[in-house]
């Protein structure tokens, strides 16, 4: 999804994951994955997916820092039909051809200014989308997985 522009989000017009914090009445992470997906893009993980297991925690990153906070992707495969709802967190959301972005076929390089320094990161580029940052890692530690 690409997230909404608002002030004070890090990753405000990025585009990510759906995913947040944990909240006090989330038994684990899992459930949260499963909250923070319906909540953000209306999809009841519960009900039109079937879980594949979760990859390693990742560090947030924002600007350049390093945040005291981990990031733990949960994977789901879906089985159902699972239209998406867009709460105001998201602009837009769509799917990644996975298959294009493991031949190659969507590789790409964003431009990022960290100061005066521009950084040439890797990104993959879908329809107008840049997926870059930790949500191109996270997504590469997917095909990793999936690839061994």
């Amino acid at each position: 999804m690409r997230r909404s522009e608002r002030a004070g989000d890090r990753w405000s017009g990025h585009v990510s994951l759906p995913g947040g914090r944990e909240e006090p009445g989330d038994p684990d992470l899992a459930t949260t994955a499963v909250r923070e997906t319906l909540e953000e893009v209306g999809v009841d993980l519960r009900r039109a997916a079937r879980p594949l297991g979760r990859l390693e925690p990742t560090r947030a990153v924002a600007r350049g820092k390093i945040l005291p906070m981990t990031i733990t992707p949960f994977v789901f495969a879906l089985v159902a039909d699972a239209p998406l709802v867009l709460a105001e967190e998201a602009e837009s959301a769509f799917w990644l051809p996975l298959d294009s972005a493991v031949s190659g076929a969507l590789d790409d390089t964003y431009v990022y200014r960290l100061g005066p320094l521009p950084l040439r990161l890797p990104c993959w580029r879908h329809q107008g989308y840049v997926v870059w940052g930790l949500t191109y890692q996270m997504l590469r530690g997917l095909l990793d997985v999936v690839a061994d």
